[in-house]
């Protein structure tokens, strides 16, 4: 028996010897690399703070003291010392352990997180909180160096620092988010790097000077005004020392030893401290230290040579944008790219690659990223922003008045629309339409196959004004069908029909397809129309609705606000009221991590559900829907 196997909680780690402990890191890495090449994960960030979590956990007093992971992706330690190794096997599906903190999971996971820049807020929140209700408990938030581009983290730190509580920062800074960080920051704490360790108890220096005999006093000032001269040459961390925060380190991340006597002078001083320790991503095994990109997150893989078990058989969106991006970037020397921290995950590496000039990682800084790009349009190029739709969330100002309030030409290639799967709630794509669709001069469009995800990037180039462009994660459909041109506002009729009408939004054309063909077994007769635009409806598709009966609009997104929410309101502008009117979308409630096609069908979003439910609307009773299953299994 090892043991992490004796480890039930963070009580059973401060009954150990630090040499223990570091065997226990050994046990750790292990136990991750094993149960992440089996289910998948996020693998290469938790190598990194094993060291740091388990010294965490032995100075600290979770769940009384707080501690804050920012994002989250490297939470998996910090769960396998609070009682939750057991559940590990279940990562990230449904109704199985999250790849995130998650404060209805465990008492130990103080704060939800998922996206990044947000714990030094969420920190400084509860240390104010804790000195309102007269409490004594520590709070601490670990932020890596990633984050730290993002300006929500200064603008917690200039508040904090300023407000003289109690608080503890430590600045994980491995040079790394999910792209290579940039910018000055990342400079900055590169120049920090390089430095002799550098530590200095001031608290302790102080008093002790304050205490000589009649030159004490007069003394400690004397120090105190040099040492503001010097500290600019020689003190590493004086930025942060400047904003009001003690400042440590920096630190070897993976000394248990140093980081224990540390964390424990860092938990007995007062006000803000920042403790600096550097950390390398994937620290133990050998694949992820070489490659921490690819090893962010992970399908499952084979350990001995880190090749994923699954090989990928298609295309996906991502691939196809980035694949066109290149292309085009070759023939007009007008358009460029924008990433904040993800140009391999939004497809963008061979651009940058042919073009490096033309492609910017602007660091987790998706406000700075929309307006940056609606200073280059306004300057004469062609900006796209290639971003998550649940990071793009971060920007809805930037876009309403940087952009298209002056109607720029920025085009938004908005990856991982609709649902994203074992990320969970943070990360579903859901709400894009609602938060886009409302705002004047925005032109919104979603393709439904390989084909017209080039055609579209190809339009939104051409077109005049701001433009959407979102699509879903995974492989991108193959269907030849949609070869006509793409013109604004115009919709494809896929297949024609009587009685019944479908309007499928992008990836829900295929479904939409698949359930008619049910649905023809039965002996309805639905017509397929592929809408391509959310924004501007095809005028001419919605008056010929009016010859339907039943109107049916699919859509991988909520339906509050979304797409169905717009046709709706389009039929009733035209006068046009069908007997039957129901919009297949995503319920008003966050929906929780599992399988991509897990979740559709809990959602009732599967071929099979969509072709019940028409079948119920319609007056076909629901107990007389069997000969529907058999017709999906080619009965």
């Amino acid at each position: 028996m090892g043991l992490l196997d004796a480890v039930r909680s963070p009580e059973d780690l401060k009954k150990m010897r630090p040499a223990d402990m570091e065997k226990l890191c050994g046990e750790i890495r292990e136990f991750l690399i094993d149960t992440i090449s089996r289910t998948g994960g996020h693998l290469a960030s938790n190598l990194g703070v094993v060291e740091l979590t388990v010294a965490l956990h032995a100075i600290f007093n979770a769940p009384e003291d707080k501690i804050i992971w920012d994002v989250g992706h490297q939470s998996y330690v910090h769960k396998i010392l609070t009682g939750r190794k057991d559940l590990f096997g279940n990562l990230r599906v449904s109704n199985g352990l999250s790849g995130f903190p998650k404060g209805s999971e465990s008492d130990y996971d103080a704060f939800n997180t998922g996206h990044a820049s947000t714990s030094i807020s969420a920190a400084y929140g509860y240390s104010v909180a804790r000195d309102l209700r007269k409490q004594k408990h520590k709070v601490v938030a670990v932020i890596g160096d990633g984050s730290m581009t993002g300006g929500l983290a200064y603008e917690a730190i200039n508040n904090a620092g300023r407000a003289k509580t109690d608080l503890l920062v430590i600045l994980n800074d491995n040079q790394m988010s999910i792209s290579e960080n940039v910018g000055a920051i990342s400079r900055y704490l590169n120049e920090i790097r390089t430095e002799p360790a550098y530590i200095y108890a001031k608290e302790d220096v102080s008093n002790f000077i304050s205490r000589i005999p009649l030159i004490g006093v007069g003394l400690k000032n004397f120090i105190e005004w040099t040492k503001g001269g010097l500290k600019h040459m020689l003190v590493p961390g004086s930025m942060f020392e400047e904003l009001g925060f003690n400042y440590i380190g920096p630190i070897d991340g993976h000394n248990l030893r140093q980081m224990l006597g540390v964390l424990r002078k860092a938990k007995q001083m007062s006000g803000p401290v920042l403790l600096h320790i550097y950390t390398r991503k994937g620290r133990g095994y050998e694949q992820a230290e070489e490659a921490p990109k690819h090893f962010h997150g992970v399908d499952s893989f084979h350990v001995d040579t880190g090749e994923p078990v699954m090989t990928k058989l298609r295309d996906t969106y991502s691939d196809v944008f980035g694949k066109a991006m290149a292309r085009l970037a070759g023939s007009d020397q007008s358009l460029v790219a924008v990433s904040a921290a993800m140009t391999d995950g939004v497809g963008l590496g061979e651009m940058a690659a042919s073009h490096p000039d033309r492609v910017f990682d602007v660091g987790i800084a998706e406000g700075h990223a929309v307006t940056f790009s609606a200073g280059m349009a306004k300057g004469g190029m062609k900006p796209v922003v290639a971003v998550y739709s649940s990071f793009l969330q971060r920007a809805y100002d930037q876009i309403l008045h940087d952009v298209c309030l002056q109607n720029l030409h920025v085009i938004f290639a908005i990856d991982r629309a609709g649902v994203v799967g074992a990320d969970g709630e943070t990360h579903q794509g859901l709400y894009d339409i609602a938060f886009l669709s409302h705002i004047p001069n925005m032109t919104i469009l979603a393709p439904s196959s390989k084909r017209e995800m080039s055609s579209m990037l190809e339009f939104a180039l051409a077109h005049d004004g701001p433009v959407a462009l979102r699509y879903p994660k995974g492989s991108a459909s193959v269907s030849q069908r949609n070869d006509r041109p793409i013109r604004l506002g115009v919709s494809e009729l896929v297949s024609r029909g009587n009685g019944i009408a479908f309007v499928a939004l992008g990836p829900m054309v295929d479904v939409a397809i698949e359930a008619t063909q049910m649905l023809r077994k039965r002996g309805l007769d639905p017509a397929v129309i592929n809408a391509r635009f959310v924004k501007p409806l095809d005028s001419e598709m919605i008056s010929g609705l009016e010859g339907f009966q039943s109107v049916f609009t699919l859509e991988d997104h909520c339906a509050i606000g979304g797409f169905g929410s717009l046709v709706l309101c389009a039929l009733d502008a035209a006068g046009i009221k069908p007997k039957y009117f129901h919009a297949f979308a995503f319920p008003d409630k966050f929906v929780p991590q599992g399988s991509r096609d897990g979740i559709f069908k809990e959602n009732g979003l599967d071929a099979q559900s969509i072709a019940k439910k028409v079948l119920e609307i319609t007056g076909i009773a629901p107990n007389k829907t069997k000969e529907l299953e058999a017709a999906q299994e080619g009965g």
